[in-house]
């Protein structure tokens, strides 16, 4: 790393990927189906980041081109969000999570576009291995291609937010990007659910069990690790934070087998797929590092 923020910032985000990592766990644990699951982790979230906001007596005001745009970002976190907690419902953390780490290979398509830089051979080629890790995954766990279709979408709308962000870390407090991205979720959804005609007495129904998971989903999982990954953006590339997310599989699946035990254990083969992705990814960074 290029100097002390950089490493420290580097670090930090390691660890907000562990947190990550739980929150597959947390959204296996909670009982509610994916949409409901992420409006209450949003609205939970953004309320804590609210109380912040005031406490530290930060201003919200920004352009109201910037508001939108974050606005709108709020609405691809939060269909990465949904996809990523249906993919777990209908397959399982493990299936979800190897998928996820596709995100990566969908930075590296969609960064050269919003960055105006050259297309990297190399980065193609590791694509390449990539799909065929993918391969592998298809192949033995067939069953779960709802799963897999649903955690690849998660993993392409997860880049494309990092490449939004990236744009704007740079020049705004990420307490306050973090909020109105959060607000802009809850917002799309509520529409969304209002339409459907899904706000009823059911849906404000919460077990104390769901709820103690949704607390810790929403505060420490979401509203910290929201804004100090934005943070961390003030200091790395789209590519690095979307690279080094792309542990959160690892994490994540050993968490899984923790908690979850034998539903869990998959296919050899399964694993094969799932290591060729992850080891893909981090010959990507080693030769995106040497070239620096």
């Amino acid at each position: 790393m290029p100097n002390d923020k950089n490493l420290n910032s580097y670090l930090h985000l390691h660890f907000i990927v562990f947190v990550w990592g739980f929150t597959a766990v947390l959204g296996a644990l909670i009982t509610l189906e994916a949409l409901p699951l992420v409006w209450y982790r949003m609205l939970f979230a953004s309320l804590f980041i609210l109380i912040y906001i005031f406490y530290k007596k930060i201003s919200i005001k920004l352009p109201l081109k910037t508001i939108l745009i974050l606005l709108f970002a709020g609405l691809v976190i939060a269909l990465h969000w949904f996809t990523f907690f249906k993919a777990i419902k209908v397959s399982n953390v493990s299936v979800t999570l190897a998928c996820l780490s596709t995100g990566a290979f969908f930075a590296s398509i969609l960064e050269p576009i919003f960055f105006k830089r050259k297309i990297i051979g190399y980065e193609v080629l590791f694509g390449l291995i990539v799909i065929a890790g993918l391969y592998l995954i298809f192949n033995v766990e067939g069953h779960y291609v709802e799963g897999i279709i649903l955690a690849l979408t998660s993993a392409f709308l997860s880049a494309s937010f990092s490449i939004i962000n990236g744009k704007f870390a740079k020049v705004y407090d990420p307490t306050v990007i973090s909020f109105y991205e959060l607000l802009g979720g809850v917002l799309f959804f509520s529409v969304f659910l209002l339409i459907g005609g899904n706000f009823n007495a059911d849906f404000f129904k919460l077990s104390w069990e769901d709820l103690k998971w949704l607390f810790i989903l929403s505060s420490f999982c979401t509203a910290y690790a929201f804004i100090a990954s934005v943070a961390v953006m003030k200091y790395l590339s789209p590519y690095t934070v979307m690279l080094t997310i792309n542990l959160e599989p690892i994490y994540g699946i050993i968490l899984a087998l923790i908690v979850f035990g034998e539903k869990e254990q998959m296919n050899r083969q399964f694993y094969i797929g799932a290591l060729i992705i992850l080891t893909t990814v981090i010959l990507n960074g080693v030769f995106k590092n040497r070239n620096k």
